[in-house]
């Protein structure tokens, strides 16, 4: 008994450190352990993190690429069908022509001031015709995009709120979008009509306590695309002819016109109607103007209705100086195209080594009709698409609000 005090009197000191560092050890491995669980978590989460966001970003870009897909085939043919035949029947130059075809054979039915007024008439008109037509194509092409790029977006942001909400983010799919948006889409091409005022809206109150946006306000939204035909044709017409008035100025019939010539006079004409009144002041002929759409300025507008919000973000985007640098990109390019094609085209005189006006305005009146034709046919839509600035802006678009612009 007294060996054993001894003993534990003589390493007493020994068993006390031995037991504090075997404890020390014990509790840094639990401790270790439990930071090493908690970093294994940490990285399972990032992992499953990335694999969303990698997700989520091929998943918009399918939906993206979907969009402008849904846009060619539904949206853009139903609004060139709509100005080509507004445009053929507002700048009707048949008449013009077969009076002159008529003094042309019947010398003594015209007087010489007759003849001379009817030519200077077809000048304005196949002009005006031309510059219209240029014009129109190129902003209809881009402001379809427009629409469903911002609308795409909405729908894309709410369905995803949805999910998150009710599952994971792995169960959701971007084309569930796009079968929702391309029956929308198909239905405007058969009812678009411009809202009136005064319609029945739901707010956002209204809204965020449903499922979806609504649905009536984004037909609404998609079928402003005819304003342009329905309501800004005859004042896009009579400014556009002023222009062409004021570029063709002192130009006669017997002036020798070739391909520089004919290029600086369309442009000129496309100059003058773009900085006519106010800076941006085209865009009445492209959207109605009434008081919801008119509350841009205001950060935060209270109680809109879905239509007015989508009104709104297309104005923006529209009234921003990068699509005001894409238009004259996408117009020149257009004209480029046109003049090029005129001297390829005609033969028996071309364009390309010069002739007189008189001898180009049938050239130029043919070149309308293949500017407004359906854009599976029509090249300088396929042109548009193609040009290196307009893909990435309307990527911007999808992925950011329009308040950026």
């Amino acid at each position: 008994m007294l060996s054993v005090r001894d003993l534990w009197r003589r390493h007493r000191r020994k068993v006390f450190i031995s037991v504090g560092v075997l404890g020390s050890g014990y509790l840094l491995y639990k401790l270790y352990g439990a930071h090493r669980r908690r970093l294994d978590a940490l990285e399972r989460e990032l992992a499953i993190q990335r694999e969303s966001e990698e997700l989520m970003k091929v998943q918009m870009q399918a939906h993206f690429e979907n969009i402008q897909t849904i846009s060619d085939v539904m949206t853009l043919p139903h609004a060139m069908h709509n100005l080509s035949c507004r445009v053929a029947e507002e700048l009707d130059l048949s008449q013009l022509l077969e009076r002159l075809l008529q003094g042309k054979g019947q010398p003594n039915t015209l007087t010489q001031s007759e003849k001379l007024n009817l030519w200077e008439r077809l000048k304005i008109l196949s002009f005006t015709r031309m510059a219209l037509s240029v014009w129109a194509t190129t902003m209809l092409s881009l402001y379809t995009k427009v629409q469903v790029n911002i609308l795409g977006r909405h729908l894309y942001i709410d369905t995803a709120r949805r999910f998150e909400s009710s599952s994971t983010t792995k169960e959701f799919k971007g084309n569930q979008i796009s079968r929702f948006i391309g029956p929308l889409l198909n239905g405007v091409q058969v009812t678009a009509q411009i809202p009136e005022k005064g319609g029945t809206f739901v707010t956002n109150r209204e809204r965020e306590s449903g499922d979806l946006v609504d649905k009536e306000d984004q037909q609404k939204f998609l079928g402003t695309v005819d304003f342009l035909c329905q309501h800004g044709m005859p004042p896009l017409i009579s400014d556009m002819e002023a222009a062409t008035q004021e570029a063709l100025k002192g130009k006669q019939l017997s002036h020798f016109f070739n391909s520089t010539a004919l290029h600086e006079t369309i442009m000129q004409i496309l100059i003058i109607f773009m900085s006519q009144g106010s800076p941006h002041s085209w865009i009445k002929y492209v959207m109605p103007e009434d008081s919801a759409t008119s509350r841009i300025d205001d950060p935060a507008p209270s109680d809109v209705t879905e239509f007015e919000q989508l009104m709104m973000e297309a104005r923006a985007v529209l009234l921003s100086a990068e699509f005001g640098s894409i238009i004259e990109i996408c117009m020149k390019v257009v004209v480029n195209e046109v003049v090029e094609q005129m001297g390829a085209k005609f033969r028996g005189g071309s364009i390309a080594t010069g002739l007189p006006l008189a001898r180009v305005l049938p050239q130029v009146a043919q070149m309308c009709p293949l500017l407004l034709e359906e854009p599976s046919k029509n090249q300088f839509i396929r042109i548009i698409k193609c040009i290196p600035e307009v893909e990435p802006f309307f990527t911007r678009l999808y992925a950011n609000m329009p308040s950026a612009y």
